[in-house]
């Protein structure tokens, strides 16, 4: 924390406790009663799911053409290829630095490994501009029992944090642990300044009595914009339409609805996206993820409990297993919420730590049970 003194008497810092009652670490299982779609289908989504904004897109087109020429691709029978498969294969050339063919040279791999990227964020994006019911109730539940509490989560959606709406500033702010370009005071950032920096004193209002809510994402996020000149994030709440055809981040004037491209205010480098897709072979040396997982180690190492929600902890998520293993206390509770609890969910869960249940049950059930999530939000 800063030692500047408070420049207003109603200000004051926002502390985490040392010592934190819940961790909930959250996967794809806790967005699916939404729509989110799981990994394993963005694939036939991508190649053969019926959105005319992808197949008609150039984007779309080409990475149909890349998947079919270098994978079994049948969808009659259902037959597609993992998608860390895919981008597994095109990080070994690009970490090769090398070519695949005249057809595909490195430069055009890189070039479609972003625009798969970009792909998957046009599809998560489809199923979270609608409200979530659940992470509603969830955030009620939170808020009425147990505060002390942070997230991580390894989903690129929103909904999380949609949902939060209804409960900020009486009851908290959301603190995703990185600096945003949105606490800068520059003047051409000023309409982007609607962000509050629960690190930085806040004014408390007669009945209100926030507390900060760390929500790390580890794998990036949909509202995160990237630019890799000044090397900072820009949170567009509500802005994350991409332009299929060319590969930009667009949005819309108010009110006349008029198209624009997106560019870093401070420096006009196009924007990337910040989400970290599957691969077998993942790189955590981008520096906002980077120190995402360092947020992370210290939050698992303060946990009394930790809870997975609709987390499989599959192969391909080495990073996680690492992360976990290094920093999960024997003493820690550790509880698994899924929909599916078979004996390899529970070999790698148990893997970890000798002190772990299991809850077969969904996200939406859990949290519609308001006593069994009650007593799990209790210490």
């Amino acid at each position: 924390m800063t030692s500047a003194r408070l420049s207003h008497p109603d200000e004051r810092y926002l502390r985490h406790d040392s010592v934190r009652d819940v961790v909930f670490v959250m996967g794809a299982g806790t967005s699916y009663a939404d729509g989110v779609p799981l990994q394993k289908d963005i694939l036939p989504m991508l190649l053969d799911g019926g959105i005319q904004e992808i197949s008609e897109s150039e984007i779309g087109k080409a990475l149909k053409q890349f998947i079919g020429d270098n994978f079994y691709v049948q969808s009659a029978t259902g037959d597609y290829p993992r998608l860390e498969a895919v981008f597994g294969f095109m990080d070994y050339f690009i970490q090769q630095q090398e070519s695949l063919s005249a057809e595909y040279p490195l430069e055009r791999i890189l070039d479609l490994k972003e625009n798969l990227i970009k792909a998957i964020h046009y599809i998560v994006n489809l199923k979270t501009d609608m409200p979530s019911s659940v992470y509603h109730k969830f955030w009620e539940h939170i808020v009425s029992i147990n505060r002390n509490v942070s997230f991580i989560t390894l989903n690129y959606d929103t909904l999380l944090e949609q949902a939060f709406e209804p409960f900020y500033q009486s009851a908290g702010y959301i603190d995703y642990c990185i600096h945003l370009m949105n606490y800068e005071r520059a003047s051409v950032l000023k309409e982007y300044q609607f962000w509050t920096n629960p690190r930085e004193p806040v004014r408390i209002g007669t009945d209100d009595d926030p507390m900060p809510f760390k929500i790390i994402k580890l794998h990036g996020s949909l509202n995160w914009k990237y630019c890799n000149c000044c090397n900072q994030v820009l949170l567009t709440t509500w802005d994350r339409h991409i332009d299929l055809n060319r590969g930009v981040f667009v949005g819309y004037t108010r009110p006349e609805r008029e198209v624009y491209d997106y560019v870093c205010p401070l420096d006009k480098t196009g924007f990337r996206t910040l989400i970290m897709p599957p691969s077998y072979m993942k790189t955590l040396r981008h520096p906002i993820i980077s120190r995402l997982f360092c947020e992370a180690s210290l939050e698992i190492r303060a946990a009394r409990k930790i809870i997975f929600i609709g987390y499989s902890l599959s192969d391909a998520d080495l990073h996680i297993r690492a992360l976990l293993r290094k920093n999960v206390a024997p003493e820690t509770e550790v509880t698994v919420v899924n929909r599916k609890v078979s004996d390899a969910l529970r070999h790698r869960y148990s893997a970890l730590t000798g002190n772990v249940q299991f809850l077969h049950t969904s996200f939406e059930n859990l949290v519609l049970d308001g006593r069994l999530l009650e007593s799990l939000l209790h210490v």
